[in-house]
């Protein structure tokens, strides 16, 4: 398919090129074309190399994923060295070779980014979380899951720099602790959606907080946060009226006496009742599941 479609866009073929290059071919046509197909087409011809180089420099999109399995380091940088307008940055696949080096740049040329996804990405540190926060204030959505080295100080420069957050996954962000959570949340009302999964520093006094400072929360992931108990699940239960989801699997210390609160208003739960929990260990064990009549 990229071959036909280089063929037929050549010179030869037609008159693409002649069209208005900024008004028509950037904003109307290559933005529908996947961005490892509009990289093939630098190969057709200058005139097509200029143009792409154009649409990159124009991008508002940079997904690392649409190039394929693993996109090179000196790819990336070139990819992005002209970029100004960049809007969403997606990060995927280059945990490998992404460090400070490569992000930095990308990120101090571009004010305007309000989502950023860097999950995974281990080699960048702590400096890549202050420059995004003093580079982007208008940022919505950030991820940093299995990013480890994000600790109490570059949070707390996100959250006095990046006060318009409305998502932030700190999944497995071992680093943080119930304060600098805390912090986030005081700072960043508008938060609707928080992941602190897998993080067994983070306790009640982080949830009582978030609950009281975020009262726009609809999500939450506490999966695996073991010091987390009722009590604070039942404070979340009154402060966030608009809780639509609500993860607490594995966090040993939470019961169905503060979940039922919030089962009782729809709040979608990833634990089940303890009856309905029973039933399918029952299942499993005898192989079928039994007539109970459960009305009382």
């Amino acid at each position: 398919a990229p071959r036909c479609l280089m063929m037929s866009l050549t010179p030869s073929r037609g008159c693409l090129l002649d069209l208005p290059w900024e008004d028509i071919l950037v904003p109307h046509i290559l933005c529908h074309l996947p961005l490892q197909q509009l990289l093939s087409l630098q190969r057709v011809s200058k005139s097509f190399q200029s143009l792409i180089q154009l649409y990159l420099a124009n991008m508002r999109c940079f997904d690392s994923s649409q190039i394929g399995p693993a996109i090179p380091r000196a790819a990336f940088v070139n990819l992005l060295k002209d970029n100004e307008v960049l809007q969403q940055l997606a990060l995927q696949n280059c945990s490998d070779w992404l460090t400070d080096k490569e992000l930095l740049p990308v990120i101090g040329q571009n004010h305007h980014l309000h989502q950023i996804q860097l999950k995974g990405c281990a080699q960048l540190s702590r400096h890549a979380l202050v420059a995004i926060s003093l580079s982007c204030p208008n940022l919505r959505r950030l991820s940093l899951a299995h990013c480890e080295w994000v600790d109490s100080l570059s949070l707390r420069s996100l959250a006095d720099h990046c006060k318009a957050l409305e998502a932030v996954d700190l999944t497995a962000c071992r680093q943080l602790k119930d304060e600098a959570i805390c912090y986030l949340v005081q700072k960043c009302s508008r938060l609707k959606s928080l992941s602190l999964a897998v993080n067994a520093n983070v306790g009640d006094v982080a949830v009582e907080e978030i609950a009281k400072c975020c009262p726009e929360l609809e999500h939450l992931d506490l999966t695996g946060c073991l010091r987390v108990k009722n009590d604070s699940i039942r404070v979340l239960a009154e402060y966030c009226p608009k809780l639509r989801s609500l993860k607490v699997k594995h966090c040993h210390n939470v019961a169905e006496s503060s979940l039922s609160i919030l089962r009782s208003r729809g709040v979608e739960l990833d634990v089940e009742p303890p009856l309905q929990r029973a039933l399918v260990l029952l299942q499993d064990v005898v192989g079928f599941a039994p007539f109970i009549n459960l009305q009382i």
